[in-house]
Order: C-alpha cells, then structure tokens, then sequence
C-alpha cells in the first residue's frame, strides 16, 4: 500500500482546483490523509474558494474538483458537497450529475444530492415539491410546444425550466402579450427541449429576500433592491444588496422550502406578498453568497463550513457494504 501524502507535500493532479492559492481551473492537489470535503463545481468561483477556505480554518481537508475527476478522488469517507450550477444555455444543470449520482450508488455520502440539485434547478419540479407540503408561492404552470395554451389572470412571468441571473424572464400583461413572447420563445433551444414555466406575478415591492440554509437551518440573509426601473432584483440585472436580519417566519419558511427538496446547502429566494406574509419564488442549489450575507454575531461562511464539516462524521454506508 503506497503510504500517504501529507497535506504539505500534496502531489499534482490535473482534476483538482486550488480554490485559494490558484482559483482557476489549471490545477492541482491530490490529498491523502483525514477525511475531507470535495465540492464538486465546474468552477472555482468566490463563493466556491471561500468556502474552502473556512473548511480549511476548520481543519478539515477540503478541495474543489471537476465531478468528472471524483471517481478517482473521493474515497468512501470523504463527504462531496454538490456546488453545480444551471447551464449558461438555460437547458438544464451543469455537467456532472450523474458522476454525484455515482458516487451516491458506491456509498459516498453527498450533499446537496443529485435529486435535490434538479429540484432545486427545475422550476416545474420545485413547484411540484412545495405544492406537495402546501408551501405558499406564486401560481405556476408549464407550457411547452404541444400545450394548448390555457387561460391566465394576468399579469404572469415567464421563465426558463432551468434559469438564473434574469435571463430570460419576461412579464406579460395581457394575453395577446403573452402569445407575442411564446411565439418569440418557440425556436429557442431550450425552449423546444423543456417548455416555459408560467407564474402569476407578485405584486413587485422592489426588493426580495434571499435566505442561506445550511443543515436545517438559516445561516445567511440579504435583501436585493431592484434597480431604477427593473422589477426584477437580480443582481446581474444591476440589482444591489443591503443586509438585513431576516424575520422568523421568513426563516422558518426558508427551512421548510429546503426540507422539502432535501438539499444541504442551498439559496431561497422569498417574495412580499400583499397580504405581508412571504411567498418562496425560487430555489438555488449552487447559490451565490459574500460576507454581507453573515447574520448577526456570525460569518455565513464559517456556519455553512461548519454545517457541512459535521457530515463527516456520518457512518458512511459503504463502511457496512464494503462497495467502493
């Protein structure tokens, strides 16, 4: 058995990112020693390094990599942390689910797992799995190319199955409009593989709130402010942050939206209704986050970090099967 390399002497290995010396893809360490935390991502973004960073002030052996490199990274007690993201195309989620799918079906513990990252991406799903526990969010349908189209009380928003950053979304007044935007929809490529979500609108407040939860509970929140003239808040769209502590039972609905995709670490967007309560208008497995995000007294970092160091003292499955 070839003896193991310590953290300081780290070999070369072409499928790994160095998330904090090296943020790029060129990269780089094959670690052996302690359990660890891979985050499995198709890029080393800053949300991506930092949090790498806090395992590590933890402690803990932690790595982004490619998910096609995993297979021969991951060793059956390590923890893989499900980072992917939807595809700039708009037609589904980044590459690399079904090497996370993998390591699931050998034991290998991961968060944010395979199922619980499409729902959260798939906005018909996302719809379906709150539906199903009476969580409250906007009214929503599915058309594609061979839907008759329905009658909508207006105004509504289209949106991509798999979208993010704003691209896309487009609101309609009235019917004529929204024939108008489908027609202009109808030869695009993800349109023609995955139809368009249809959702009432929410009376625009000018802001949202984005909740983190990590392990069951809230541990990062902000407000996006829309900008001048945009109804929409993305941020890509010249939206703006301002922090905010997030009220209790925008918290608990936060929690509730997570439980019911089952993810680990993920992004829930919420929605001011008229009537004062929130509304949970979409779900992000792989979200975005920065500093402005820590609550009170706490770094978002440090506390996601923490959530997903504890899962490496789950009794893995393939200790008990011996599959890996």
């Amino acid at each position: 058995m070839e003896e193991p390399i310590s953290d300081r002497s780290p070999r070369r290995h072409p499928g790994v990112m160095n998330a904090v010396a090296e943020p790029v893809l060129a990269g780089q360490v094959e670690w052996w020693g302690s359990p660890g935390v891979w985050l499995a991502a198709g890029r080393a973004t800053p949300t991506n390094e930092a949090l790498v960073a806090a395992l590590r002030e933890r402690g803990v052996r932690a790595q982004i990599a490619e998910p096609g490199k995993l297979r021969r990274l991951v060793r059956r007690e390590d923890v893989v942390l499900g980072r992917l993201d939807v595809r700039p195309t708009l037609d589904g989620v980044e590459d690399g689910i079904w090497e996370l799918r993998h390591l699931q079906r050998v034991g290998i513990r991961v968060l944010n797992s395979t199922a619980s990252l499409v729902a959260c991406h798939d906005k018909l799903q996302t719809a379906l799995r709150l539906g199903r526990l009476g969580i409250p969010q906007p009214a929503t349908a599915h058309v594609d190319r061979e839907t008759p189209l329905r009658r909508f009380d207006f105004p509504v928003v289209l949106k991509p199955r798999f979208g993010s950053w704003g691209a896309d979304v487009v609101l309609c007044e009235s019917e004529a409009d929204l024939s108008y935007r489908l027609a202009e929809m109808h030869d695009r490529p993800w349109f023609r593989r995955q139809g368009v979500i249809v959702q009432a609108l929410v009376p625009p407040a000018g802001f949202d709130l984005r909740l983190v939860v990590a392990g069951g509970q809230v541990v990062g929140a902000i407000e996006r402010v829309a900008a001048a003239g945009e109804w929409r808040t993305s941020i890509a769209l010249g939206g703006t942050r301002r922090q905010v502590t997030p009220p209790s039972d925008a918290c608990a609905l936060a929690v509730m939206a997570a439980a019911a995709v089952k993810a680990d670490v993920i992004g829930v967007d919420l929605l001011p209704s008229v009537d004062g309560r929130y509304v949970v208008l979409e779900l992000n497995g792989a979200v975005d986050f920065t500093r402005e995000y820590s609550l009170a007294g706490g770094d978002v970092f440090a506390d996601v970090a923490a959530s997903v160091g504890q899962a490496l003292e789950w009794p893995y499955a393939a200790a008990a099967t011996g599959r890996v």
